[in-house]
């Protein structure tokens, strides 16, 4: 695998956001940041819906560990697929720390949650994707929800292996709709223009694609976000939406990539936005990883629990 730094990149960006991941509410999140110098990495648990230890991550970047490790212990290009499929069920199935939480998981949206579970929030579609591993249905994403996990899935392989036909596979393997698909690949052509040293990647992409039908939607709202370059980046993020879905995640990462001028302040940004800020930040931290690879602070890096499996990697 090339360039591993963009995965790093994102697992940092998600660790470091992760403990004010899902918090809605802006008076709650600016109590809890008030006063700090640094807000990532906050010692103490503040996600309304789960609490895990400060250097792990959410089951977005979750989902690209698995992948990551499924790439790097796979002998042959065509046991990974199969393997991956293998390792999502061990990893987020029964017997597993996300499993144990379903039976809580199961009445999100049902409850008012007085406080978060202890241990990891298993995501729809991965609920949906281990349901369709055992039913051996021949596509197993979730359908139900347009959200990051595909993207997140598919980063490392991007780096293993850019053929779109394969990324699109493994993107629908966990995230089975066009939607899904569509902000995943775009975010993936985003991030190689960054990582091919473009000045501007998020313009080039748009004038690179707009007249390709595929990307019709996408590159619309980009130029909406565009509109919005000089406003402040909480206020624009509620605009366009604070949740997990698409096109809000995507739209809130695009502005918060072209109002910044570096990974330390785009990550900081993306965590006062608040909201499923962990989703943005997988997409922000992979970009300016590409962009600026040293641009990754280093004590970020060391507060990181998954980093030492990628920099041994990135390193050897």
């Amino acid at each position: 695998m090339n360039n591993l730094h963009i995965f790093l990149g994102a697992t940092v960006a998600d660790a470091a956001t992760r403990p004010l991941h899902w918090v809605y509410d802006p008076k709650k999140l600016k109590k809890y940041i008030k006063g700090k110098k640094e807000i990532a990495f906050l010692k103490k648990n503040r996600s309304p819906f789960y609490n895990i230890k400060t250097g792990k991550v959410s089951g977005y970047n979750d989902i690209g560990q698995v992948m990551f490790q499924t790439l790097v212990s796979s002998k042959k290009k065509s046991e990974i697929f199969r393997n991956f499929k293998k390792n999502i069920i061990k990893h987020f199935g029964p017997g597993s720390n996300y499993w144990k939480n379903l039976k809580l998981r199961k009445q999100y949206k049902k409850v008012k949650w007085k406080k978060p579970i202890n241990g990891p929030w298993i995501h729809q579609n991965i609920l949906e994707t281990i349901q369709n591993i055992k039913s051996k249905k021949n596509i197993t994403g979730g359908i139900k929800v347009n959200e990051s996990d595909g993207y997140c899935a598919a980063l490392p392989y991007f780096l293993y292996d850019k053929k779109e036909k394969e990324l699109k596979k493994i993107i629908k393997s966990v995230a089975n709709s066009k939607i899904n698909e569509t902000y995943a690949i775009s975010k993936f052509k985003i991030i190689e223009l960054a990582n091919k040293g473009d000045r501007n990647p998020v313009k080039s992409f748009v004038t690179k694609y707009k007249k390709n039908k595929y990307f019709k939607v996408v590159i619309s709202n980009i130029k909406k976000v565009l509109k919005f370059k000089n406003q402040n980046h909480i206020m624009t993020v509620r605009k366009f939406g604070k949740a997990c879905s698409y096109p809000g995640t995507f739209m809130g990462s695009i502005h918060a990539i072209v109002t910044s001028n570096n990974y330390k302040s785009a990550i900081t940004k993306t965590i006062k936005a608040g909201g499923c800020n962990c989703s943005r930040a997988n997409f922000v931290g992979a970009y300016f990883a590409a962009l600026k690879p040293e641009s990754i602070p280093r004590h970020w890096i060391k507060r990181t629990l998954p980093a030492k499996n990628i920099l041994k990697y990135i390193n050897s």
